[in-house]
């Protein structure tokens, strides 16, 4: 059922799942024809952004749930996933699930949208019919959304992302470590590889040395002028735009959440909605409270994560950054 040019085919589409900050930590090893090992390389967390590992374990649920369609393509299916804990890390990779694959798989739609659904950071235009078609169709297409459309309410969801944003970016170790995967420069070794890309971040090119500046040596200096929150400000990218609260049941594994985390995000693009995350509003705790408290998520739900979407004005980058297919099977 299961050899390596299957897999190959397989982590073709299973790559193109979201991670945080594209970092890309899961690795799969073929344990035979039916059963597949998920591990996570521990060289790619990331302890400031993510102490707990909660969003990396979310990666590694979009990544499962990208497999389960891959798989319904060729008529496979996911029979089961053993999720494994306190197994010994060996050279540098850490089992995180064990997968077995079985006949009697079907295509879901949204496996169409796999190689469509991209992060959008640039700006959107105005809501035509269309458009709002779309937003009303959301609700049906995933039961984990709450939406958020009235124009004063974005406006103060966008300030309370600039608060968020901030939060993290004045702390030291966590704003080194976002540089770390910032690709500000072609030059970069790493730019089609990981990592998030000037040009997937809608950062033109003289703007992206700033933006290098201003992240690094320069931040201590504009922090005590009163000007970094003002330059890191991402206010401006939410005009236009509606908000969706992506929430899960509370005490829910991880791993689950990240795969229905893929599916609304997938589900967006069959709408034909352009989506980014802003995940600052979940991560930090006095955003997640105040969202969870004025927009109703449902008791016995966390907050998860949260988007900014709406028409998207202009076109997508050209490609995406993502690994060789070699290199996630180990």
């Amino acid at each position: 059922m299961l050899d390596r040019l299957l897999l190959e085919e397989l982590l073709a589409e299973v790559r193109l799942a979201p991670s945080v900050h594209n970092i890309q930590p899961t690795r799969w090893r073929l344990l035979g024809d039916d059963t597949l090992l998920l591990l996570e390389d521990i060289s790619r967390r990331l302890p400031a952004a993510d102490p707990s590992g909660h969003d990396v374990r979310l990666s590694h649920g979009a990544a499962i749930e990208g497999l389960s369609l891959a798989l319904g393509r060729r008529g496979l299916q996911i029979a089961q996933v053993e999720p494994l804990s306190d197994v010994t890390v060996s050279d540098g990779l850490q089992p995180v699930a064990r997968i077995a694959v079985a006949a009697g798989g079907e295509l879901d739609g949204l496996a169409d949208f796999v190689s469509t659904r991209a992060s959008w950071r640039g700006g959107f235009r105005a809501f035509d019919p269309a458009g709002e078609a779309a937003l009303e169709g959301l609700p049906t297409s995933s039961t984990d959304l709450v939406l958020v459309r009235d124009p004063p309410a974005v406006i103060q969801i966008a300030q309370l992302a600039d608060e968020a944003g901030f939060h993290f970016l004045c702390d030291d170790a966590h704003r080194a470590e976002l540089l770390r995967w910032m690709r500000l420069s072609r030059s970069d070794s790493s730019y089609e590889r990981d990592g998030l890309s000037a040009e997937a971040m809608a950062i033109p090119g003289v703007v992206a040395l700033g933006t290098r500046l201003v992240l690094g040596p320069l931040f201590p200096l504009l922090h005590r002028l009163g000007l970094a929150a003002t330059l890191a400000s991402e206010r401006g990218k939410f005009a236009n735009s509606a908000v969706a609260l992506f929430h899960r049941p509370d005490g829910e594994d991880s791993l689950a959440s990240g795969g229905a985390f893929y599916r609304a995000w997938l589900a967006m693009t069959a709408q034909g909605l352009a989506a980014c995350p802003v995940s600052v509003l979940a991560d930090w705790p006095a955003s997640n409270r105040q969202l969870v408290e004025r927009y109703c998520v449902p008791m016995r739900r966390r907050l998860v994560n949260v988007f900014r979407l709406g028409l998207a004005a202009g076109a997508p980058a050209a490609g995406r950054a993502r690994l060789p297919v070699a290199e996630l099977i180990v």
